[in-house]
């Protein structure tokens, strides 16, 4: 009976009851109503296991003085829906790269484990709209949280893009973990070169056994992006507010996770969203790099011995100098204000200059430019060769410093490189946009 065994599943048997019923349960002075969940067989054997209306599961440890009254009943419960009709030949081509992203995935209620639904059948099961949409083909790039990305998976990630656009796909999408989603999506924006259709990231805030689950809705407007729209760039798809109306199209190099746990968490930095998915509408918003001809390459030459490092008061320059020692060949520092850093540091970026070890400077404040003309401190950070990243992201600044080194250490070439704009992460002024509160 779905994980529930021994007295707890004849109980059950006995007041007619089955997975998807609504129960009414009294226990230790408590009152539950919810709908009955499977339960993973490795569960505690007195445990039944509720969706409360608020969407989340309780477990409920049954005694002798536990009343259980069966309230409502529900629909059959089903582990997976049948598939629906295969999509028409017709339909354009998407491939799916999965990283080991939960947005794609089912929960086995017999071990408690998520699985992947990776399979075309087991997508357009989950999300039958999808094959109103493409033809999907899957592949695997890696299987890992994303907090255990690396450079040498983001490389992966890209050469299974690539060779999906050049093998005849209209787009790529990419099932990603959250975390460092937009690590990813920045580094596939200088790696991928004259990309001939778009490279959609997309992940799950909330899994999908959950009534708040995103992931249908990012799926399916990633897809819809990737085989309806004329966009030549990598993105990440999510969701647009807390309601289940709208996604964001945000570019790869402008975007970053802003809050742990909603559904909007997404948000474009100093530009905005190139466009917005309803349905099975795309529309685009601002200026965007269109699909290419030709064949897609992968430039995914990268040097990973590179720190960002976050500025604080009183800090000292012990990291600097240790960082310096250990071989790291790029510095990116996350300044305050303008672009600013105490002058406990200045020893080591001088030291950093001897070295030939580029220092890039970006801000913490995120929105606005780094501009070290107006003070003096940020004039004496000019004169240590601290390169100003005008409006770049930090984790943007550290990727593609990243990327730089991996072609060259000549310090103006790198300097030349990390100030032209080369997959949108630049902007010549800043626009007058607000950042938008939670």
């Amino acid at each position: 009976m779905f994980g529930y065994s021994g007295e707890l599943a004849r109980l059950l048997s006995g007041l007619s009851v089955r997975v998807g019923d609504l129960l009414r349960v009294e226990s230790g002075g408590r009152v539950y109503e919810g709908i009955l969940m499977p339960r993973t067989g490795l569960g505690d054997q007195s445990c039944l296991v509720l969706k409360l209306p608020s969407g989340y599961n309780v477990g409920v440890r049954v005694g002798r003085e536990t009343r259980i009254t069966k309230v409502g009943e529900g629909e059959p419960w089903k582990r997976l829906p049948p598939p629906p009709s295969p999509p028409a030949s017709s339909k354009p081509l998407v491939r799916l790269v999965g990283t080991g992203g939960t947005i794609a995935s089912r929960v086995d209620y017999r071990t408690g484990g998520v699985h992947p639904a990776f399979s075309p059948e087991e997508l357009y099961s989950l999300v039958p709209e999808l094959a109103e949409l493409a033809r999907l083909e899957t592949v695997e790039a890696c299987s890992v949280f994303s907090e255990h990305m690396t450079p040498e998976l983001w490389v992966r990630i890209a050469e299974k893009a690539a060779e999906g656009l050049n093998s005849g796909a209209r787009g790529v999408v990419v099932a990603h973990g959250t975390d460092t989603m937009a690590y990813t999506a920045s580094a596939l924006s200088f790696m991928l070169r004259n990309l001939t259709g778009p490279v959609v990231l997309v992940g799950a805030q909330r899994s999908s056994d959950r009534p708040s689950t995103d992931a249908h809705l990012n799926l399916l407007s990633a897809v819809a992006v990737a085989s309806l729209s004329d966009l030549g760039e990598v993105c990440v798809v999510m969701h647009a507010s807390t309601e289940d109306d709208s996604c964001l199209i945000h570019r790869g190099t402008r975007v970053r996770k802003c809050h742990t746990s909603r559904r909007d968490a997404f948000v474009s930095i100093n530009e905005g969203p190139l466009g917005v998915v309803r349905g099975r509408e795309v529309r685009m918003l601002g200026e965007y790099r269109r699909r290419g001809e030709g064949r897609v390459e992968v430039d995914g030459r990268m040097e990973p011995r590179v720190l960002l490092l976050k500025v604080t008061p009183g800090m000292g320059a012990d990291l600097l100098f240790s960082a310096l020692e250990l071989g790291y060949r790029g510095i990116v520092v996350e300044g305050t204000g303008l672009g600013h850093a105490p002058e406990a540091l200045f020893p080591a970026l001088r030291e950093a200059r001897e070295r030939g070890v580029p220092v890039v400077m970006t801000s913490q404040c995120l929105w606005g430019r780094v501009n070290l003309n107006v003070y003096s401190t940020g004039r004496d950070l000019l004169g240590m060769g601290v390169i100003p990243a005008e409006d770049m992201l930090p984790e943007v600044a550290y990727v593609k410093l990243m990327w730089v080194l991996g072609r060259t250490r000549e310090p103006e070439e790198v300097r030349k490189l990390m100030l032209q704009n080369l997959a949108g992460e630049l902007s010549p002024r800043s626009p007058l946009t607000s950042h938008r509160p939670f």
